[in-house]
C-alpha cells in the first residue's frame, strides 16, 4: 500500500486553488460538525495529548496527539513548540506532521505538514466557539499576542462577524507592527493598542502568547472589560501556564474545547470543577444554550485536541483529491513474502506497479477519509 503525501508544494497549490477564504469556510464548518457529534455522545473525545519537556539547547515541548475513529482510520499529530524558533532559527513556532493510518491494517495512508493545517484548525475552533458565545454583531478584535497564530485566529473570525477594527498588542513591538501588513488581505483596520485599550474597547478578544510557566496574565486584571466580552484562550497549553486573570474566569461562563485536558494544562486548571462551564462539544449539540450566554462574559478555553486535526485534515484531503495533488510513495516496506522481513522486494514493486500524483484513480477517494 502506497501512502499519499502532500508536500509543502502541494499545500501551496491547495490553498491556490481553493482560496484561503473557501478553505477556513470548510474547515469551520467540519469542527462545528464534529464537535457537536461529541456533544452528542456519537463521537468520542480525543485521548489527551503526550509529550516531552525540553529545556536545553532551547526550552520548547514535543507533543503526540492520536485520534481514532473505530475501523476506519488513526490521525496522529506530532507537533514541536519552540518559543525561540522565529527569532533564532528563521522557523514556525510550532512545527509538526500529520500522519493517516489505516485503523485495521495500521497501513500509514496519508502524511501531510502540521504548521498550516493547526493554524488554521486553531482558528476555525475560536471562529466556531465565538460564532456560539459573543455577540453576533461584533466587529472590534483584540489579539494579545500578536505572532503566526493572530493571523488565522483573525481570518477566522472575520468569516463569522462583520469586523471593521483591530486592536493587536504584542511584548515583541515588532511584531505588533507587522501584522497589518500581515492580514491586509482581509482589508481592516488594524491599530497598535495596550491591553487596558483593548480589554475596554473589543468585543472578543483572543490571546495567543509565548507567555512562560507562571507568567500570566497577559490581560490586566483591573481593566474594564465589556460584559459582553467574549475570550478565546489559546495560549494555556502547559501545566502552569495560563494568560487570563483569575478573578476574569470565575466570573466567565468557561467552556473548555476538551475538559479532561483543559483541567490539566488549559485555563482550566486554576478552577474548581463547578467553575466549568459547558464545553464547546456541548455547546455545538445545543446551541441554544450558548446563545442564552452571549450579553455576559464567556471564555474559550481552546487547549487544541487531535479530533480537530483529524477534522481539518480530512478537508485538506477532500480539496486535494478534488485537485488531484499530492504524491503516492511506497514508504512502508511491504515485503513480498508478508512473513520475511528480508524479502526486499515489494509485493507492489514485484507486481509492476507506479503511480504518480496524478495515477491515484480510485485510490484517492477511498484514502481520503469518508466524512461522517
Amino acid at each position: 500500500m502506497e501512502t499519499w503525501v502532500l508536500t509543502e508544494r502541494d499545500v501551496t497549490r491547495l490553498v491556490e486553488s481553493v482560496g484561503r477564504d473557501a478553505l477556513m469556510d470548510r474547515v469551520i464548518d467540519r469542527l462545528a460538525e464534529g464537535l457537536a457529534e461529541v456533544g452528542r455522545g456519537r463521537r468520542a473525545l480525543s485521548p489527551q495529548r503526550g509529550g516531552f519537556t525540553r529545556e536545553e539547547p532551547v526550552p520548547g515541548i514535543w507533543e503526540w496527539m492520536p485520534h481514532r475513529e473505530p475501523g476506519d482510520s488513526i490521525t496522529l499529530k506530532t507537533v514541536g513548540y519552540s518559543p525561540a524558533n522565529p527569532g533564532r532559527f528563521g522557523l514556525p513556532t510550532i512545527l509538526g506532521t500529520v500522519a493517516r493510518y489505516d485503523d485495521t491494517t495500521g497501513a500509514l495512508t496519508a502524511l501531510i505538514d502540521g504548521v498550516l493545517l493547526t493554524a488554521i484548525r486553531t482558528g476555525a475552533a475560536s471562529a466556531v466557539a465565538s460564532r456560539l458565545l459573543a455577540a453576533p454583531d461584533s466587529r472590534v478584535i483584540g489579539l494579545i499576542g500578536a505572532g503566526a497564530q493572530s493571523v488565522t485566529q483573525l481570518h477566522a473570525l472575520t468569516r463569522v462577524f462583520p469586523v471593521e477594527r483591530v486592536l493587536a498588542w504584542d511584548t515583541d513591538p515588532s511584531h505588533a507592527a507587522s501584522l497589518a501588513d500581515r492580514v491586509a488581505f482581509l482589508g481592516l483596520d488594524v491599530q497598535v493598542a495596550e491591553p487596558h485599550r483593548i480589554a475596554a474597547e473589543a468585543d472578543i478578544i483572543c490571546t495567543a502568547t509565548t507567555v512562560p510557566v507562571g507568567g500570566g496574565p497577559v490581560l490586566p486584571a483591573d481593566a474594564a472589560f465589556r460584559p459582553h466580552l467574549h475570550v478565546n484562550a489559546i495560549g494555556a497549553d502547559l501545566v502552569g501556564k495560563t494568560e487570563l486573570p483569575l478573578d476574569l474566569l470565575r466570573r466567565a461562563h468557561v467552556s473548555p474545547d476538551h475538559p479532561e485536558q483543559a483541567r490539566h494544562e488549559g485555563e482550566c486548571q486554576r478552577l474548581a470543577p463547578h467553575e466549568i462551564g459547558l464545553s464547546l462539544g456541548e455547546l455545538c449539540a445545543d446551541p441554544s444554550a450558548a446563545h442564552a450566554l452571549r450579553d455576559r462574559l464567556t471564555v474559550f478555553d481552546s487547549t487544541g485536541f487531535a479530533l480537530e486535526d483529524h477534522l481539518a485534515m480530512e478537508v485538506l484531503l477532500e480539496i486535494a483529491a478534488e485537485h488531484d495533488l499530492g504524491l503516492r510513495l511506497q514508504i512502508e516496506h511491504h515485503p513480498a513474502d508478508a512473513l520475511d522481513p528480508y524479502a526486499l522486494t515489494s509485493a507492489h514493486t514485484a507486481a509492476g506497479s507506479t503511480t504518480t500524483g496524478a495515477d491515484t484513480g480510485a485510490n484517492t477517494a477511498a484514502l481520503a477519509v469518508d466524512r461522517v
